[in-house]
């Protein structure tokens, strides 16, 4: 089993930037993805940006530019990945869901609410 516990999101203006955190624990070894989805209200869950443990990553096209996708791996028990997002819109308002694929399972975080609104 893999655990997600997710920080920073937060209120802030157009065109400002904030730093979300994603810290995964339990059975790290075997992920083979990790990611960030956002879920704006009455909208589907898309896929914002996710990174490979062979490190490629790959980004929602209305993002490109904006967000950087980057992980760190503290220990054998515990990876990190971090979204840094810049020149935030109103659009990208939304929840935002760290995911960690380990085989064929999906493991969800909570949810961070981000917020872009002047």
């Amino acid at each position: 089993q893999v655990q997600l516990v997710e920080s920073g999101g937060g209120l802030v203006q157009p065109g400002g930037s904030l730093r979300l955190s994603c810290a995964a624990s339990g059975s790290i070894r075997s992920i083979n993805a990790m990611g960030w989805y956002r879920q704006r209200p009455g909208k589907q869950r898309d896929l914002v940006a996710e990174i490979t443990s062979g490190g490629v990553t790959n980004y929602l096209d209305s993002v490109k530019g904006r967000f950087t996708i980057s992980t760190i791996s503290k220990n054998n028990a515990r990876y990190t990945v971090y979204l840094q997002m810049n020149s935030l819109k109103p659009e990208d308002t939304a929840v935002y869901y760290c995911h960690a694929l380990r085989y064929i399972s999906d493991h969800w975080g909570q949810g961070t609410q981000v917020t872009v609104s002047s």
